[in-house]
């Protein structure tokens, strides 16, 4: 069994059950991306228990906490995200979502926990913060647009020193924490591509302009983008998910309707490979008398850390759990909206490992079944407050 790496005192016994307390309070009452009300009732009590704190609601159902040391000096602001997936739950746990179609399977009940955590610690230890900390639970990370979008719009960044976000990761070992300087998370884009034909009868396909063989054509040679146009170590992502045609077997379709997702880890590298894309429909649709409508719809950009933010995170980190406990993880072909902190300040993207064989916290992010080692809210709460503490000294 996977347990916490040593080290990490800063957090008492007692914070650590209330923030399991807090978390599964949340996961069992999940709300939807810009629907998170009750949630973020929770959160305003919760902070408001503490005391000491400026509360404000910027944008949505987003909550800010704001709070002052005795003396002045640098801005942090640490980023927990609070919305839940439309993903029916399979697990059989007392705290399970009483709300059907509707889990927290990405780990935002527990970005929640630590970010309350953090608060209440760092609140009992005012006294040692020369600066501000600004806690920001944020909406609707989810579902684009997304929230971090309405956060920056608001300026609550204004001023940041340093930025500090946190993830759950379950296929990382709970006790182990990683934040790499430069890219982490991909940019996350979506297409869509209509084929257009001529249909006619199956018996006679000369007499038509066929949308099916030249879909399959293009998600065939989609893939030589990856292939044979990209660098071998730069990270590339083109999957055709989605392949929508006619309606009867010996009817030729007039179109075809192709979908997907491309992942990428630099602004470059995406709009390279959106004019590659087009290349090639292009070139293939002109090859067989076919017509087509693409589109490309911009997602997230990539979450690229900050070098000396992701410095101070590391350093906390090893503070906490020791040089054990700081373990590297390549970039994740996932996307995020914590990006849109990265444009605008020095900001730092972390995983807390969750994942436990034996208590059977492994199953992939946005699983039905997904659940966390509840041990690894204690090392979010330790780097979030450690990295608060070392920056506001």
């Amino acid at each position: 069994m996977a347990t916490t790496v040593p080290g990490s005192r800063l957090v008492s016994d007692d914070l650590e059950a209330r923030s399991i307390a807090w978390r599964r309070h949340l996961h069992a009452n999940p709300e939807l991306s810009f629907e998170e009300h009750e949630t973020s009732a929770f959160i305003e009590e919760t902070l408001r228990s503490f005391g000491g704190l400026e509360i404000e609601r910027p944008a949505g159902t987003a909550v800010v906490a704001r709070l002052h040391g005795g003396r002045p000096g640098k801005v942090v602001v640490l980023r927990g995200d609070i919305d839940a997936l439309p993903i029916l739950e399979e697990n059989v746990i007392p705290h399970a979502s009483t709300r059907p179609g509707v889990m927290h399977a990405c780990g935002h009940d527990g970005h929640t926990a630590m970010l309350l955590g953090a608060a209440q610690l760092l609140v009992e230890r005012r006294d040692e913060l020369a600066g501000e900390v600004r806690f920001v639970f944020q909406h609707a990370e989810e579902l684009p647009p997304g929230g971090a979008r309405d956060i920056v719009e608001a300026r609550v960044l204004d001023g940041a020193d340093l930025v500090a976000g946190v993830h759950l990761l379950s296929g990382l070992e709970t006790g182990h924490v990683s934040c790499a300087a430069g890219p982490v998370m991909a940019a996350a884009d979506l297409f869509t591509l209509e084929i257009k034909g001529r249909g006619g009868h199956g018996a006679n396909p000369h007499e038509t302009v066929d949308p099916v063989s030249v879909a399959a054509q293009v998600i065939n040679n989609l893939q030589q983008i990856v292939s044979r146009e990209t660098d071998p170590f730069d990270s590339v992502v083109v999957s055709v998910t989605t392949l929508t045609a006619g309606t009867a077997r010996n009817v030729i379709p007039s179109s075809a309707q192709i979908g997907g997702t491309v992942r990428t880890l630099s602004l470059a590298r995406r709009t390279e490979v959106r004019e590659a894309m087009e290349r090639v429909i292009a070139g293939i649709c002109a090859a067989h008398r076919a017509e087509y409508r693409f589109d490309f719809e911009i997602g997230y950009d990539p979450v690229v850390n900050d070098r000396e933010a992701s410095a101070a995170v590391r350093d906390a980190i090893v503070a906490e759990l020791g040089d054990e406990g700081l373990v590297e993880v390549a970039p994740v072909m996932g996307g995020e909206d914590f990006s849109a902190y990265c444009a605008v300040a020095p900001s730092a993207f972390f995983w807390v490992g969750s994942g436990n064989e034996e208590l059977e916290t492994t199953f992939p992010h946005h699983h039905p079944r997904f659940d966390i080692d509840e041990a690894a809210l204690r090392d979010g709460i330790a780097v979030f407050a450690r990295t608060a503490l070392d920056a506001l000294r």
